[in-house]
């Protein structure tokens, strides 16, 4: 191995370190507390590396999102892959999508919620962020109904369920009826 593989290799894993030790700190204590001065102390390496990888926390946001939605799109795409029939894989898009929000706040804030820098729903949006909506897409669209647009369709019944993750998340809806809610969801609105 040369040299400079041996430096790419080495600022790969660094970076690797810095995402995830920022998710790690969100995850336990807020994107408030993620700072490149904690940062630094918990990788034991000095700010000036850190600003050498991203130039700020923005930008720490920003690939903590695009990391979080190619897990978003897995977890999807798991889900549906195991469900039998269009109103099973809606129901397990449903829930996946809503499992992902509860047990990843942090990283679901940094994809949706937060200002990572990036563009969505745009001819640049980074390929993680298309792919989880396309992740959405494949199982919407073929519910959508006859005259509705794929798209449009996927897009509101998203904005349903991050409505749900967030009002259930800060409280304003009970958890408990999260799944009645999930099934007026499907059974209204998905074409099944």
């Amino acid at each position: 191995m040369s040299v400079k593989e041996r430096k790419e290799r080495e600022r790969a894993s660094r970076e690797r370190l810095i995402v995830a030790t920022a998710r790690e700190l969100a995850e336990q204590q807020g994107w408030d507390a993620v700072t490149t001065r904690r940062l630094a102390d918990r990788i034991e390496y000095s700010q000036p590396v850190l600003y050498s990888h991203f130039r700020g926390k923005r930008e720490i946001i920003g690939a903590v999102a695009l990391e979080g939605a190619a897990e978003l799109a897995a977890a999807v795409r798991a889900a549906t892959a195991a469900a039998v029939g269009p109103r099973e894989r809606v129901y397990a898009l449903a829930r996946a999508y809503l499992d992902f929000a509860a047990r990843n706040p942090a990283v679901y804030d940094a994809i949706f919620q937060l200002d990572g820098g990036l563009p969505y729903a745009q001819e640049d949006t980074p390929e993680p962020l298309k792919d989880a909506f396309a992740a959405l897409l494949e199982s919407l669209g073929e519910v959508a109904g006859e005259g509705v647009h794929p798209g449009l369709f996927t897009e509101a019944f998203w904005a349903s369920l991050h409505g749900l993750a967030t009002l259930t998340r800060s409280g304003r809806l009970p958890p408990e009826d999260t799944e009645p809610r999930v099934e007026l969801l499907v059974d209204r609105l998905a074409v099944v």
